[in-house]
C-alpha cells in the first residue's frame, strides 16, 4: 500500500492519499481543504485517483472535493444517512466564518460492509454512527490500517453536540465496530496523530473496551 496523510486547512482535517503499488490508482479520503496541495501530492506520487470518499459529511471534510472532482473525474462518495448534512454545507461554512466552496451531490452512495477496491488492494467500507449519523470508517486489513474520520481519535473520540451527533451511537460503535479490530491496526484519525486500536481500547478517556 502507498499511503500519505496530512493535515489540510481550515480545521486541520487529516487527508489521506491511499493507493496501490502496482496499478498506481488510488482513493482520496477527506479533501478538506488545499486542493492543489492534494492534487501535487497526488502527482508526485504518481497516482490516479479513482474516488473521492469521505467519512462524514462535515464542512471541513469536503472543502477540496468540488476541485478534486473536477480535476480528476472521480465520483464522489458518501454514506446516505449524511445527505441532510450534506445539503446544509453552506450553512456550516456560514456558522463557522468559512468561504463556502459549491459542491456537487455525491455521485455513489457507500454502504455498510461494502468492499472498497483500490487497483489491485481491497477495504471494507464500515458504517459507524454518532458523530453524524452516516459517519464511515475505511478498513484496510492487509495493511492493519483504519480511516477512521472523526469517529475516534488519539484519547477521544467524535463531538456529538454537532448537526447528527449521538454519543450512544457513537460509544456502540467504537465498541463494536473499531475496538473488535486487531490491537495492532493503525488508526488515521480525523484530526491530530495517529494511532492504535489496542492504545485506545485500554487508554482512551471515553470509551474503553
Amino acid at each position: 500500500m502507498i499511503r500519505k496523510t496530512f493535515s489540510v486547512p481550515p480545521l486541520g482535517c487529516n487527508c489521506s492519499i491511499i493507493g496501490d503499488p502496482v496499478t498506481k490508482q488510488a482513493i482520496v479520503v477527506d479533501p478538506g481543504g488545499a486542493p492543489e496541495r492534494i492534487l501535487q501530492e497526488v502527482r508526485a506520487m504518481g497516482l490516479t485517483v479513482v474516488s473521492i470518499v469521505h467519512t462524514h459529511a462535515h464542512f471541513d471534510h469536503f472543502l477540496a472535493s468540488g476541485a478534486m472532482k473536477q480535476a480528476t473525474g472521480a465520483a464522489l462518495c458518501l454514506h446516505p444517512d449524511d445527505l441532510p448534512l450534506w445539503d446544509i454545507l453552506e450553512m456550516q461554512c456560514r456558522m463557522f466564518g468559512v468561504p463556502y466552496v459549491p459542491v456537487p451531490q455525491p455521485d455513489y452512495w457507500l454502504k455498510d460492509e461494502e468492499r472498497v477496491a483500490v487497483g489491485e488492494m481491497e477495504g471494507v467500507a464500515l458504517h459507524t454512527p454518532g458523530h453524524t449519523p452516516g459517519s464511515m470508517c475505511f478498513h484496510f486489513p492487509a495493511a492493519k490500517l483504519l480511516v477512521a474520520g472523526d469517529t475516534l481519535f488519539r484519547g477521544g473520540i467524535g463531538r456529538t453536540d454537532l448537526w447528527g451527533g449521538d454519543f450512544d451511537a457513537i460509544e456502540q460503535s467504537i465498541r463494536e465496530r473499531l475496538y473488535t479490530l486487531d490491537a495492532d491496526t493503525a488508526v488515521v484519525t480525523g484530526h491530530g496523530a495517529e494511532t492504535e486500536i489496542g492504545l485506545e481500547r485500554e487508554t482512551n478517556s471515553f470509551v474503553r473496551a
